[in-house]
């Protein structure tokens, strides 16, 4: 009886070891996934606020906690089972369908940099100048991120893509948990600064009251600023999407120039190089990803208004 014990024990001891080695494997494989899927992490973070821009500051940690609760479904009930499905069963259809998620982000960050230089006018639902609704602001919200999150998860996959299928998913679900709290963490920090600020500037310190007091005054510089980084960020993911998609389909000319014109920079300044390299690539995946989203945004406005000239003569 007691070495039947002692041989369960040791069963036990050896399925822990075992266990152990597997969470160790599978941390390691989310540390190294998300560390390259950082950049559209950040292009994340600097979107999302400005969808809570201009709000009621009661409703701005609920409305991002629905988009969180949107984004962690995306990742888990929509992009992980395709991505691993088709990873397995089909992994040339992951570029095309990237692309066309750059070519939405694309279009979103064109059309908004459109409408700020009054080179087109807003064609919404016709609620300007009313509260703007809730669900639409998170439908929006939660639509860009169903994109970036898919290109997060995709990039991860890339990265674990020799493990296991079941090694593989619980990297992609620790990584799409860990990037959800990291990214909607942040903007909560962020869009509830200047309530914080409020808090530091009734205290007693001078020096506390001082902080408070340059937060409230710098937040909703901060809000804007990070309006403008969120149109960039979306034209920039869009655009490189679309060019590295291109690239992998066979249509190397577009990607090859930002590829060479990035490393003759890096190569020509010595130790900045690889800063201003990747700055050159950025700026040219932008214009690019900004010329595009026009074409799509003249081409959606040119089908919205003889949807609507359509409507008007079968009104009459």
């Amino acid at each position: 009886m007691a070495g039947g014990l002692v041989a369960l024990l040791d069963d036990v001891a050896a399925l822990v070891k075992v266990t152990a080695a597997s969470m160790d494997d599978i941390a390691l494989g989310a540390a190294k996934a998300s560390t390259k899927a950082m950049g559209v992490v950040v292009d994340d973070a600097a979107v999302t606020p400005q969808y809570v821009e201009g709000l009621s500051p009661k409703r701005e940690l609920p409305i991002i906690w629905k988009i969180a609760v949107g984004s962690i479904r995306n990742k888990l009930l929509f992009i992980l089972p395709v991505a691993l499905l088709l990873s397995y069963f089909a992994p040339w259809a992951l570029t095309p369908i990237l692309m066309l998620g750059g070519t939405y982000l694309v279009f979103e960050g064109a059309e908004k940099l459109l409408e700020a230089l009054g080179w087109i006018k807003h064609h919404g639902s016709g609620e300007e100048g009313k509260e703007r609704d809730e669900k639409s602001i998170i439908s929006s919200a939660v639509r860009t991120d169903l994109v970036l999150s898919a290109e997060i998860l995709v990039i991860s996959l890339n990265e674990v893509a020799h493990e296991p299928i079941l090694t593989r998913a619980l990297i992609l679900i620790t990584v799409a948990v860990l990037m959800t709290v990291v990214v909607y963490g942040a903007v909560g920090l962020i869009v509830k600064m200047d309530d914080i600020g409020l808090h530091m500037a009734d205290k007693s310190r001078k020096l506390t009251q001082k902080i408070g007091r340059g937060l409230v005054k710098g937040m909703p510089i901060v809000m804007s600023v990070l309006g403008k980084v969120g149109v960039v960020a979306m034209l920039w993911v869009g655009g490189h999407l679309i060019l590295v998609g291109m690239d992998e389909l066979g249509l190397h000319a577009p990607y090859g120039f930002v590829h060479h014109l990035e490393e003759q920079v890096h190569h020509a300044t010595g130790a900045a190089g690889a800063v201003l390299g990747w700055c050159v690539n950025t700026a040219l995946c932008c214009v690019a990803g900004f010329i595009l989203g026009s074409i799509v945004t003249v081409i959606v406005l040119g089908f919205g208004k003889l949807k609507n000239k359509g409507k008007t003569e079968a009104a009459h």
